[in-house]
């Protein structure tokens, strides 16, 4: 079928101008731009079809959490328009730009919920400044899936609104054949002057800096413009570094490991609301991580309340890492 072929769109500049006209314009405190993608997950016991992308996960995230001024801005194929709708059901700010395919991802999981194989079976057009015009807010969270989601000008031009929030991977993903091979991010120099938050695994931060250290690559990234770097090493925790503070973040143990899928994008979601409610770093690395785990627990996005975040942290048993990213301790 039409879906598991792999396209090359047009870009967003081929849209009449008047569409972007019906955007309004609105300063939110954080708004999420990226792409919603048709997933199939596999994992040893189960294979399941279903909207994702850090779009989708984020917005599912921040739904309950009322006290943030949220928006999303996304695009999606025809067949997707859906998924926009419900989101829109649910009390989510969306606007959706045109695209004539949604991305399709195949995410493969063994035993060890850490690994993953992953293909691209098609892509969507990229986000350019154009159609970003009346747009604005505190925090962009960039959601890239793929190294080209977001030009270099995009990215420029949105730093100039507010502060920037990317995860790597997307960045670090260049698809070939429909298989995804890890590559260095390129022009991530002139990238990194622009943006504020950057979140990145033990692979990737080793990518990007030629570091397996993770003191080590927090400091490089920080000498390369980021201001916080949140790097995340799954059931091992986490490690925030704001260029002065290295913030150690407990992993919470779930009581089940259920789908993984979009755990990266939750933490992100949690960590991005608390600090725009002035939670400090080391509050908000906290509410991520606890965030996070509720994800785990279940299959597709996570649909948690405050009262089960703090559950969290207050029940499950933990693990905290290293300064260097290797585990220290659980309890």
């Amino acid at each position: 079928s039409g879906r598991w072929r792999y396209v090359f769109p047009e870009l967003f500049g081929s849209v009449k101008n008047s569409f972007f006209k019906q955007i309004p314009k609105m300063k939110h405190e954080l708004c999420c731009i990226g792409h919603i993608t048709l997933d199939k997950v596999v994992t040893p016991g189960n294979t399941v079809y279903m909207p994702g992308g850090t779009s989708f996960y984020v917005s599912h995230a921040l739904k309950r959490f009322d006290d943030l001024d949220y928006a999303l801005v996304t695009a999606v194929g025809a067949s997707e328009r859906g998924v926009t709708d419900e989101l829109t059901a649910l009390g989510i700010r969306t606007t959706v730009l045109p695209s004539p395919y949604s991305v399709y991802f195949e995410n493969i999981y063994g035993d060890n919920p850490d690994d993953r194989t992953q293909r691209v079976l098609a892509k969507a057009a990229p986000f350019t400044v154009e159609p970003l015009h009346e747009v604005d807010a505190g925090i962009f969270h960039l959601g890239a899936l793929l190294a080209d989601d977001f030009p270099l000008d995009t990215l420029r031009y949105l730093a100039g609104k507010g502060l920037i929030s990317v995860d790597s991977q997307g960045y670090l993903r260049e698809v070939r054949d429909t298989h995804v091979y890890a590559v260095d991010w390129t022009n991530k120099h002139e990238a990194f002057r622009s943006i504020h938050f950057l979140k990145a695994n033990e692979q990737e931060m080793e990518v990007l800096t030629g570091y397996k250290d993770a003191s080590r690559a927090a400091k490089k990234l920080c000498e390369w413009g980021i201001k916080e770097v949140l790097l995340t090493f799954g059931s091992m925790g986490s490690l925030i570094y704001d260029g002065q503070t290295f913030y150690r973040i407990p992993a919470y143990i779930p009581r089940q490991v259920v789908d993984p899928t979009g755990c990266g994008d939750t933490y992100m979601a949690g960590y991005l609301y608390r600090r725009a409610k002035g939670a400090t770093i080391d509050e908000a690395g906290n509410f991520a991580a606890a965030l996070s785990t509720l994800k785990i627990e279940r299959s597709g996005p996570v649909d948690a309340s405050m009262d089960d975040v703090k559950r969290v942290m207050r029940e499950n048993a933990t693990c905290m890492p290293n300064i260097d990213g290797g585990i220290h301790s659980c309890n």
